[in-house]
């Protein structure tokens, strides 16, 4: 399936996989608009499009909030491709982390993913797709409320691939820890600890270009015959550990 001429909307398209999925289907000959929270980053991503001699469309929308969901898709007329990036990541167990930081893990990852979902069946065309962001690594006893939300990520997209069929289709990816612009407020030696860390236990032993995360995305929107599924990417991790 060619994306060429076909609309797509990227939330959370303004760095990372997201600009990286955004970038390609562009390239591909798509319609792109990309959402960020930050009007600052989101107004820099659209420029970096530009001066790459890309025009692509950015709103700010907070992802987080029922409202700037409603608002945006309000202004929505069709779309082909949507691709979700919201969601957070934690770290600790269910009695070490703090109850509100594993609530508004499961809030980011699931309920808003949920509100985006039913405000986006109502504008997707025919043949369309859905694709959101789930995860791989990490454990129940050292990342609960995330691990909670990607696994709703999982069961969300095969209730909506039956709702939505054979109208259009609901899938998600699910990327290992990568170094991306996520971590931006990390110390440099922090990150690079984590991914000598992350490649020590991954068996193709390295983490992953965000280029090679995103080409999971531009899959699922050119495969007009796979809904329901959630890719790993994730180098082989969750077969070892």
């Amino acid at each position: 399936m060619s994306l060429k001429d076909k609309t797509v909307i990227v939330i959370g398209g303004s760095s990372g996989f997201g600009m990286a999925t955004a970038l390609t289907a562009v390239e591909l000959g798509a319609k792109v608009t990309v959402t960020g929270r930050d009007a600052a980053k989101l107004e820099q991503a659209v420029s970096d499009f530009a001066t790459a001699g890309h025009s692509v469309a950015g709103h700010v929308l907070d992802a987080a909030d029922v409202d700037s969901i409603a608002a945006f898709f309000e202004g929505v007329e069709t779309f082909d491709h949507l691709v979700s990036m919201a969601g957070g990541f934690m770290g600790g167990g269910f009695l070490e982390a703090d109850f509100k930081t594993i609530r508004r893990a499961v809030d980011e990852k699931l309920f808003a993913n949920l509100q985006i979902a039913r405000h986006a069946a109502r504008k997707i065309a025919e043949g369309g797709s859905m694709t959101f962001t789930a995860g791989s690594g990490g454990r129940p006893h050292n990342a609960s409320g995330a691990i909670i939300g990607n696994d709703a990520i999982r069961t969300l997209v095969q209730g909506l691939a039956v709702e939505l069929a054979p109208k259009a289709r609901a899938n998600a990816v699910a990327p290992t820890w990568t170094e991306t612009p996520l971590w931006r407020d990390m110390p440099a030696s922090d990150v690079e600890a984590t991914r000598k860390q992350f490649s020590q236990s991954i068996p193709l032993g390295r983490t992953a270009e965000i280029e090679e995360v995103s080409s999971a995305y531009i899959f699922l929107m050119q495969c007009g015959f796979i809904t329901g599924q959630t890719i790993v990417v994730d180098g082989g991790l969750t077969l070892v550990s």
